[in-house]
């Protein structure tokens, strides 16, 4: 009786890429190149509710956006927020990374329990500090007003100038993990004999970090700016389920403001103006950022 050998589909033994690739252009074509078009497309057009259906408008959309004033009052939000939080993230990260790189027992344990608040969805993490800052029961709170820092008239997320402080307090409270893991990576991966020869020379552990720790770590340190300034500019999780851009404007991110416009208003050709105008800032800013640092993968 003779057996038939199976055979793989030519495809599978084929040298060409193209049918590797295919499954990831699809992919890329469905939710990535198709959905960028189409918004392009809305942002020259607007949902009319009477006639329910989408009308050109041309560019009044952009001609709106640039004189929006609580565009840019969101615009400014979500600059210093992504700036605060990336200071403190690299401060803290760069910190604690410090610490936790050795090699004795326990350390590796640590290293993992890092990735925890990780795997928290950020919406679950907004709602935990929500609680956690509410002005009756909130643990936050009661330790503020314990110190001396706050009253009770003084709620953290019902007070204009504290509100965003609260949300950035659960940013850099999830996100600082990420920035430390980045870093210790980076350190563990750096030649040991200039650290051996500045120790022999009688350098000072200040001095070892600002000349030579700092400058080796100059490239990872630019890659996790940029990976998590991108991170922070497009944030939304946080603010929508702590604040909703409250109270006022005084949360209001550019992710929010177009969520608000495009769900909530049913302006889904302002909306689409908004998330353009955001991946244009982000585009041109990761560009700079890029060339000034020279940043390569």
């Amino acid at each position: 009786m003779v057996t038939r050998a199976l055979r793989a589909p030519r495809f599978m033994v084929s040298d060409h890429p193209l049918p590797w690739l295919l499954p990831l252009i699809v992919i890329l074509v469905v939710f990535a190149v198709y959905p960028l078009f189409y918004n392009i497309y809305l942002s020259f057009h607007e949902f009319a509710p009477r006639k329910r259906e989408i009308v050109p408008v041309g560019f009044d959309n952009w001609a709106q956006l640039f004189a929006d004033p609580r565009m840019w009052s969101a615009f400014y939000v979500t600059l210093f927020y992504t700036g605060v939080c990336l200071t403190i993230q690299l401060v803290l990260g760069m910190a604690i990374a410090l610490l936790i790189d050795s090699d004795d027992p326990g350390f590796g344990f640590l290293r993992g329990l890092l990735t925890l608040t990780l795997v928290i969805p950020p919406a679950i993490t907004g709602m935990m500090f929500l609680l956690m800052q509410d002005a009756q029961f909130g643990l936050i709170t009661w330790m503020l007003q314990s110190l001396g820092i706050l009253t009770q008239a003084t709620p953290i997320l019902a007070t204009p100038s504290l509100a965003l402080w609260g949300v950035i307090l659960a940013d850099v409270w999830q996100w600082t993990p990420f920035m430390v893991l980045i870093f210790v990576a980076g350190l563990r991966s750096l030649p040991r004999d200039p650290f051996e020869s500045a120790m022999i020379d009688g350098a000072n552990s200040w001095q070892i970090f600002r000349r030579i720790t700092l400058p080796m770590m100059g490239k990872v340190i630019a890659i996790a700016v940029l990976i998590r300034g991108i991170d922070l500019f497009r944030m939304f999780d946080y603010v929508f389920v702590m604040t909703s851009g409250g109270p006022g404007t005084s949360t209001y991110t550019l992710s929010l403001y177009a969520w608000q416009q495009t769900f909530s208003f049913i302006k889904w050709g302002y909306g689409a103006t908004l998330s353009l105008f955001a991946l244009i800032v982000i585009l041109v800013a990761a560009n700079l950022f890029v060339a000034i640092f020279k940043v390569r993968w």
